[in-house]
């Protein structure tokens, strides 16, 4: 059965998985609206400033979304096409999966693996137990730790990390979690990589929020430790980049 997703989902996912910010912002406009009149002539230019900051900052926000998530095809996984089909498919989430479906329709392996690296007392998001309870996880779905991948060596011919790996906060902790990722794929074997970085493109549109994802010299960094050979680059969207890395098992 094809996987259909609804207009406005990927938007719509990020406000109610995250509404608290925005009831905070909206409190905050609110309360401007409320003492703009009280204020000094002198501070009101000022607030007015803010209040304008503050709604620009979310427009632009939900406007970024919707166009990476909703208006860009990004779902449609188009990318997929240069890939094989069959062989062994690992997919790894942290806790919220849009993609496992979308693998298994595409590249018809099989075998489809997925692991849900998801640690409610390292993961303390909100947002992330909102997705959980929202959305159930893929039938295939086995509990895994970053340090742990419960799976023999040489597994998987193609492993996946969209949208996961930035939840790996700890720089050590994520390099163990590269390692075991590279463990478990086949030697020659494929490791794609989506992720949003810590850029110039990503503060214009999630302003502190960028602070969220990871660096590129970080990314690059924790590949070569784990023995994944960078091939490639792209991006989709000026805001999402995919690593095509090669599994060479030279981890240092």
């Amino acid at each position: 059965m094809e996987n259909v997703r609804q207009p406005w989902q990927g938007v719509w996912n990020i406000v109610r998985f995250n509404w608290h910010f925005y009831l905070l912002a909206v409190i905050f406009l609110l309360v401007i609206a409320l003492v703009i009149n009280f204020l000094p002539e002198s501070l009101r230019a000022y607030a007015l400033g803010l209040g304008g900051l503050a709604m620009a900052s979310v427009l632009v926000t939900l406007l970024v979304s919707w166009y990476v998530y909703d208006a860009s095809g990004l779902y449609r996984f188009a990318w997929l096409a240069q890939l094989p089909t069959g062989g062994t498919v690992l997919n790894i989430n942290a806790g919220f999966d849009e993609t496992s479906a979308i693998l298994g329709q595409q590249l018809r392996p099989q075998q489809l693996l997925v692991l849900d690296f998801y640690d409610p007392q390292k993961h303390t998001e909100v947002s992330i137990k909102r997705a959980r309870r929202a959305y159930p996880p893929h039938p295939a779905t086995q509990p895994a730790s970053t340090r742990h991948l419960p799976l023999p060596a040489g597994t998987a011919d193609r492993a996946f990390l969209i949208f996961a790996a930035h939840e790996v906060r700890d720089p050590a902790e994520r390099l163990a979690f590269l390692q075991e990722i590279s463990r478990v794929t086949k030697p020659g074997g494929q490791v794609v990589v989506m992720e949003h970085l810590r850029d110039w493109p990503n503060f214009l549109a999630y302003n502190l929020g960028f602070f969220h994802f990871h660096s590129l010299a970080s990314w690059q960094a924790g590949f070569a430790g784990a023995g994944l050979r960078l091939a490639r680059q792209t991006k989709h969207t000026p805001f999402v980049s995919i690593f095509w890395l090669i599994n060479d098992g030279t981890a240092l």
